[in-house]
């Protein structure tokens, strides 16, 4: 989360207020054996085993071309919360056969996460997916991973003729599901039945029919009201079938038997009236006692909201849920039997106004080519907010048919299971129509998060990957050159990063297995890690250690169940324009890429530092500051020494090394000294190993030293590994093996030109089309504002989508769109 004052999340847990239970936990008799308590209990037991994340992107735009940079902001949520604790995130973006291309391990941080992917002139052109998530969500259906379409074209066809998807077929054939409410039809029970048409595409189509039975009689006449969606009332008889004759859009025209109706059972029938649902149930067979006692349960976010025990011999067949302090967000409603099996199940949506407030205001809008340009971001929530803006140019990039924003996603399709069409298009207003439109996707789409026949009976989800913490080094240890698992012992691990000459150090035991876990690691990049295997009584030399790969070391994790399609329609024209700029957007990118970057020219007027001086300045902090003792900087040596302790003896006046110098004593004025590797305590076993070419400096403090954690009263040795810049270019450790890990990735800096100053670089074209793209955007703690700041390309004319989008410490989702 960003703010002025950088003030950490503090988790506030959604809990749905006590008095909703409250109020609307009625109960017309006696539990029928417990039945609500083990509802209630199976609900808990899995939202507390199986906590839900979820991932969305804020990406800049939804279509590319080769050689142009897609930028995204990813945010991370766990119970409907921002995750805290994630540290992983993993994004790929896949080919139309669900085949990786591109990927991307980023380190998670306040819930949020930025990156981008560069994409390479040879890349083919075609449908693509952008795919996000977290170790933790593999544990589940992989349709509650992130998905978005993109499309991206070939730069160098600037044909507007082009096609993605050349294996595309025109079609006008067509499929209608049918969807009985609660799930069922029953013979002599009025039904609302929803259905939903799709092309071969999987895209909607808009379609018309006629219910007939088997005699040929019409029963209902219906016609699809909102992207292929629609309902229609239906008396089923005993004894008589029925079929939809439907006619698409496209011309098609096809018939489909409709679901069989029951002679037996129970149906919930369901009215959102906003501020409450008003429910009601009807059996099929008035007089069948085995459903005359039944419980209606409710659930939101893994939680109870509602439970109510019923009797139909009574009359207590119905009641109303109040919604008025429920978030906005999916609502589970499930009609129970007294054996505590689901009968019949419906989902709401609630929409409420409780969406983080975001706005745009006091916009000034350069009308010339370069001109500066400013917009001002209002958050007037008093919380700390992770926020993230896109600014386009409206003329060259237009938005995608098939809309999936942060609120859309968040709050209804990463519930869902399957494929909603331009789902951003039911949070556009709060419209009777668009209402309605929303009820239809309630009731065409099923809640797939859980079973509830598994969870009560105790059937959890198999959890094949454990909740990451940092990366992972996993992997057993053998010794006798393999012939025997080294139970009990250790694995020391000198990390070494290429990109910064930084050296880290760490152990793992060994349990009785061999095997080995060291978490919590974060480094850039691939670093070279020198490992070797040791016990408390003697060093192996023959030890051999196996690492486990990683799932994201295989090329396919997991299979996308999604098909890419095309997100955007342009005709021919706009596609034309389009590729045009980016080709030469593309030429100028490599232009800047490939100049040089000149430094501003200074003067030195300060006395030169001596070299122990500069490097104790860089090395050393806090009360390791002290000259109570002796320094000894090795970035101005070639030591022969086999290691630091056989260095420094007979070096220091009073302390004393002696025996083996893998394993020496040491003493100085009767006691130990305590040992630091860059300030934080070790042991001899550590210090030991480390090649004393990667040693940058040596302290030795007289007795007593307080300056550390750990003691020091009989002195003190801090050692000190070379950072970048003092590394000599050593690539091995004596008696260590090498293995290199793949760490985060590193994510390129947004190129912004400042047209204020006079570069040479800004004497090149600037055909940008995504004029602003900052992830982390830092809101003043008290104006509640920040001021986007852009500069003008050289496109005369142009018009500016600006997007924001973001979450709350409180877990609200917010977004904001507007175009100059």
């Amino acid at each position: 989360m960003a703010s002025s004052t950088n003030r950490k999340y503090t988790r506030l847990k959604w809990i749905l207020p006590a008095c909703v239970i409250g109020i609307c936990s009625v109960f017309a008799s006696l539990p029928i054996d417990g039945l609500p308590e083990k509802v209630m209990k199976a609900l808990e037991e899995f939202a507390k085993r199986n906590p839900q994340e979820k991932v969305y992107l804020h990406v800049d735009r939804d279509y590319y071309a080769t050689g142009e940079t897609i930028w995204f902001k990813a945010y991370v949520m766990m119970q409907n919360q921002p995750s805290l604790s994630a540290t992983n995130l993993y994004v790929e973006l896949l080919n139309k056969n669900g085949n990786i291309a591109m990927k991307k391990l980023l380190p998670v941080g306040g819930a949020g996460a930025s990156g981008n992917f560069v994409l390479p002139d040879t890349l083919p052109a075609g449908n693509y997916q952008l795919r996000a998530y977290t170790a933790w969500m593999l544990n589940y259906d992989p349709d509650y991973l992130f998905y978005k379409n993109i499309a991206i074209y070939d730069s160098r066809k600037k044909n507007a003729l082009q096609v993605l998807d050349s294996n595309a077929v025109v079609s006008n054939d067509f499929a209608v599901q049918f969807f009985p409410e609660g799930g069922n039809l029953m013979n002599g029970v009025s039904s609302t039945v929803a259905f939903k048409a799709l092309k071969a595409d999987g895209y909607p189509v808009e379609v018309s029919g006629k219910i007939v039975d088997n005699k040929g009689k019409v029963v209902a006449q219906i016609k699809s009201e909102h992207d292929g969606m629609g309902s229609f009332d239906l008396e089923p008889a005993k004894g008589v079938t029925y079929k939809a004759q439907m006619t698409s859009a496209d011309g098609g025209s096809k018939e489909f038997v409709l679901p069989a109706a029951s002679n037996k059972g129970a149906m919930l029938k369901v009215f959102n009236r906003g501020s409450r649902i008003f429910y009601q149930t009807t059996l099929a067979n008035a007089l069948d006692t085995a459903y005359d006692d039944l419980m209606v349960f409710a659930q939101m976010q893994h939680q109870m909201v509602y439970r109510a025990m019923l009797k139909a011999s009574d009359g207590r067949i119905s009641g109303f849920i109040p919604t008025n302090q429920l978030p906005s967000g999916i609502l589970q409603i499930t009609l129970f039997s007294s054996q505590g099996l689901p009968l019949s199940e419906r989902l709401v949506f609630i929409r409420q106004n409780d969406q983080l407030d975001l706005s745009l205001q006091n916009a000034n809008i350069g009308k010339e080519e370069r001109e500066k340009s400013t917009i001002e971001l209002l958050v007037p929530e008093k919380m700390a907010t992770s926020l993230s803006v896109s600014i386009t140019d409206a003329d060259k990039v237009h938005p995608a048919v098939d809309e999936n924003n942060i609120v859309s996603n968040l709050l209804l399709t990463s519930d869902l299971k399957g494929y909603i069409y331009n789902p951003s298009w039911y949070f556009k207003d709060t419209s009777a129509t668009t209402l309605h439109a929303l009820d239809l996707v309630m009731l065409t789409n099923g809640w797939r998060r859980f079973v509830w026949n598994k969870i009560l009976n105790d059937t959890m989800p198999n959890i094949r990957y454990p909740y990451e913490q940092g990366i992972r080094l996993k992997g057993s240890a053998y010794a006798n050159n393999g012939s025997i698992v080294m139970a009990n012992g250790k694995v020391d691990f000198i990390i070494k990063n290429p990109i910064d000459s930084t050296t880290s150090f760490a152990s793992a035991p060994t349990d009785n297995k061999g095997d080995f876990v060291l978490d919590g690691l974060q480094f850039m990049d691939t670093v070279n890690i020198f490992y070797q295997g040791n016990d408390k009584m003697k060093r192996y030399s023959n030890v051999i250690v196996k690492f486990n790969n990683h799932f994201f070391d295989n090329s396919v994790p997991v299979k996308t169940p999604y098909v890419a399609k095309n997100p955007v329609v342009m005709d021919a024209s706009m596609l034309s324009a389009y590729l045009n700029t980016a080709y030469e957007n593309g030429r100028i990118a490599k232009s800047i890429a490939s100049r040089s970057i000149l430094l501003k020219e200074f003067n030195v007027t300060e006395r030169k530092q001596t070299q122990t001086q500069t490097t104790e300045s860089r090395y050393v902090s806090g009360m390791f500051t002290s000259d109570n003792g002796y320094s000894f900087d090795l970035t101005k040596e070639t030591p022969t020494s086999l290691n630091v302790f056989q260095y420094l003896q007979s070096r220091v006046a009073g302390l004393q090394i002696t025996g083996d110098y893998n394993n020496p004593n040491m003493t100085w004025r009767g006691g130990t000294p305590t040992l630091y590797l860059n300030e934080m305590p070790t042991d001899k076993s550590m210090i030991a190993t480390i090649n004393i070419n990667d040693i940058a400096l040596v302290k030795v403090f007289r007795p007593p030293f307080m300056g550390g954690v750990g003691g020091g009263a009989n002195g003190a040795i801090a050692i000190y590994t070379k950072k970048g810049g003092d590394n000599n270019g050593a690539d091995g450790v004596k008696g260590f093996e090498l293995y290199r890990k793949a760490g985060y990735s590193i994510v390129k800096e947004f190129y912004a030109p400042d047209y204020s100053q006079r570069k040479e670089i800004y004497s090149l074209p600037d055909k940008r089309l995504t004029l602003y793209w900052n992830p982390n955007v830092i809101v003043d703690s008290i104006t509640h504002t920040a001021t986007l700041t852009f500069y003008n390309n050289d496109i005369p004319t142009s018009h500016f989508r600006v997007v924001v989008e973001g979450i709350g410490e409180d877990g609200r989702v917010g977004r904001v769109e507007q175009t100059y």
